[in-house]
């Protein structure tokens, strides 16, 4: 049996129940489905009847993936010993990419930029991780933990807080309370204004949320919109429409003093 190891954040899900509503909550019959971390392969067990020759699994311990060729013998030529974090996700699909998994928390972030970077692919997303992580996601404006990663997730997805997970259907139990959410792909395919330029604008404004935007922004103002009324806010009280005005009166300012 694969021993849960500390340094990759791995708490293997033991409960087949649980397992069984996880990869319930995918949507519909995708082409592809990308397992991230199966572990053990809880949630496999579930998935391969469902969706057969379509599903792939990616995992970054040797262990693991061994002991999935092993007990899933069918898959064992779409089963990738990898690193979700630096993997071309273009490689299992060209579109209709549906992912799941229980993330590590440790990384957890950092693999839902990835997903923002594949956006065009990726449709819907399911997924467990922390409980206090899940609900900063899904949260609406003006909400202390409406962050970064609220906004630039629901400028490209619509965020379903699915249902919570104790501790002790885990092995070891991690010592916070987790959360399944779901991730599917709104209808923007471009926002109106440089996708770049709206993250960085996001993440600065977030970065000194305590301060109104008109302080908070200040070295990209410039005196013919640091007077706008939407500068007496802060970064916690905007939409994604707001930031991406924002984004958008900035480029103009940008724009205008280049001509």
């Amino acid at each position: 049996m694969v021993r849960p190891k500390k340094h990759l954040g791995q708490h293997f899900l033991t409960d087949q129940n649980i397992a069984r509503k996880i990869v319930d909550t995918l949507s519909g019959s995708f082409p592809n489905v990308l397992e991230i971390g199966p572990g053990t392969g809880v949630l496999t067990s579930f998935l391969l009847p469902k969706y057969g020759e379509g599903l792939s699994l990616i995992e970054i311990d040797e262990e693991s993936t061994e002991y999935l060729k092993e007990h899933f013998p069918e898959l064992s030529e779409r089963i990738f010993l990898a690193d979700f974090l630096k993997t071309d996700l273009n490689q299992f699909g060209s579109d209709n990419l549906a992912i799941i998994g229980n993330f590590p928390y440790n990384i957890s972030s950092q693999i839902f930029f990835q997903i923002l970077d594949h956006r065009n692919i990726v449709r819907e997303v399911v997924c467990m991780i922390q409980k206090e992580v899940a609900e900063r996601i899904a949260t609406p404006p003006g909400s202390k933990t409406y962050g970064i990663l609220s906004v630039l997730l629901q400028a490209w997805y619509d965020i379903s807080y699915c249902f919570t997970v104790g501790e002790n259907v885990f092995n070891p139990p991690p010592k916070v309370k987790s959360a399944v959410i779901k991730l599917q792909r709104n209808n923007t395919t471009n926002l109106g204004c440089n996708p770049e330029l709206f993250h960085q604008i996001v993440k600065q404004a977030f970065n000194q949320r305590r301060k109104t935007l008109r302080n908070g922004l200040r070295s990209r103002l410039h005196t013919d919109i640091i007077t706008h009324e939407i500068f007496n806010k802060r970064a916690e009280q905007l939409h994604v429409k707001d930031f991406v005005f924002i984004t958008q009166l900035i480029e103009n300012q940008n724009t205008s003093t280049v001509s």
